[in-house]
């Protein structure tokens, strides 16, 4: 019979799977039973993502590869640049051959983007400055995967570089599907808990990127013409949950910016 503590199996050293390039990668090991939090955000999850990102917020803020620093949020999106963005679009559209049923709702949508634009600019002038730092660079719903309702891993890292904290909050906690999926009111409860968490898990982090980071989220979605570009820049990749994205992240957009102050209102209470 063995008795006390036994030494852990030593585990095989990692071999090199490719030597070209210059990245640095790492294969660590198959996470299996997992989904993603595309859509999924419910219950105890917001709390778990917010923890989750906390943490890992607070490490990166201490990457060598920049310091955070303070900068304008209205300067998280170009709006001039979307706007010519989207003229060019609707133009390309008017001159397509042919429409189908997504080409004829994308180039309404693009419509409405583009005239709402100045609502949006509008939006960002309010914002205060907020945090700039090394971030995941890709937090959005497909890269985060969940086993029931704990964090199971987080993929796809980019490669380090500085963004906007409060839009990488937003990228995850404003998931098209997960806005719409709920009410809005369980919706707000989902976000207020996920920001709670990530406060405890990153004490060091801004009221204000928290609070803002709806509005930062909302802008950005609102700014960028991905999905509605696709069938006019890349056809070959449209396919039925492509379409289905677009039009789910467009009304999760509108919803958001039709409630931006009193979201911020409920959530800036809750974090005092």
């Amino acid at each position: 019979m063995l008795v006390g503590p036994q030494p852990l199996p030593r585990r095989p050293h990692p071999k090199f799977i490719e030597t070209q390039g210059r990245l640095p990668m790492s294969l660590w090991s198959y996470v299996p039973h997992t989904e993603t939090a595309e859509g999924g955000l419910t219950g105890a999850r917001w709390a778990a993502v917010g923890t989750a990102m906390g943490r890992l917020h607070s490490r990166l803020a201490a990457h060598p590869a920049a310091a955070p620093t303070l900068e304008p949020g209205a300067a998280v999106c170009d709006v001039a640049a979307s706007r010519d963005r989207f003229e060019h679009l609707i133009h390309a559209y008017k001159h397509m051959p042919r429409l189908g049923e997504f080409e004829t709702w994308a180039l309404q949508a693009a419509r409405e983007r583009q005239a709402i634009l100045g609502d949006v600019e509008r939006a960002l002038t309010l914002l205060p400055q907020l945090t700039v730092q090394v971030l995941h660079g890709d937090t959005a719903g497909p890269n985060v995967l969940f086993k029931d309702s704990e964090i199971a891993a987080i993929v796809d890292f980019r490669p380090p570089a500085p963004g906007y904290l409060a839009w990488e909050i937003a990228r995850l906690g404003c998931d098209p599907k997960s806005v719409l999926d709920n009410s809005a009111e369980s919706w707000l409860t989902g976000y207020t808990d996920l920001s709670l968490a990530y406060r405890d898990a990153n004490p060091k982090a801004s009221v204000d990127d928290l609070v803002s980071s709806p509005r930062v989220g909302c802008a950005a979605m609102l700014c960028s013409a991905f999905p509605l570009s696709v069938p006019v820049e890349r056809p070959h990749i449209l396919d039925a949950a492509m379409e289905a994205y677009g039009r789910v992240r467009h009304e999760a957009a509108l919803m958001l910016l039709d409630r931006l102050p009193v979201m911020e209102e409920a959530l800036r209470d809750a974090l005092r």
